[in-house]
């Protein structure tokens, strides 16, 4: 009798964890680095090293990577599919997810490439990209004005 019990017991929490371990938490659509700590002017940009030039432009493009691929649905992190009407199925899950690895294979790439090409670029280019990802940035914050 003890070992029908405790063999329908070890089933029944095998069974629990595995249903809780399908559904798990919603995910945000938005994830991984999703704000800059500073806006720059060119001044101030002027006066840097190139080494810190390029670090924040590739700050930039994580934010932007990160982002515009998904203002259709958020700006910010935090809203998941459940916040947004759409359906918490099994097949958008995964869609959701195959999003994110391929934006972090994208921006893994990208990022590659930008340390091994970005430092022969010219420092007033590099300038005025981070300049012009900046006000793309400022530009999110004025997105819903849109709606």
């Amino acid at each position: 009798m003890r070992t029908k019990f405790t063999i329908i017991f070890v089933v029944s929490l095998l069974f629990t964890g595995l249903s809780f371990a399908q559904k798990g938490e919603p995910q945000s659509i938005i994830s991984g680095k999703v704000a800059i700590a500073k806006y720059h002017d060119r001044e101030e940009l002027d006066r840097m090293q190139k080494g810190q030039l390029l670090e924040l432009y590739n700050e930039r493009i994580e934010v932007i990577v990160n982002i515009l691929p998904n203002i259709a649905f958020a700006t910010k992190p935090g809203v998941t599919m459940t916040t947004l009407g759409i359906p918490d199925t099994k097949e958008n899950r995964k869609a959701l997810e195959e999003n994110k690895q391929a934006s972090k294979t994208y921006f893994d790439s990208t990022i590659d490439f930008q340390k091994r090409v970005l430092p022969y670029s010219d420092k007033r280019n590099l300038i005025s990209a981070i300049l012009f990802y900046e006000q793309t940035l400022k530009s999110l914050h004025t997105f819903n004005e849109f709606n």
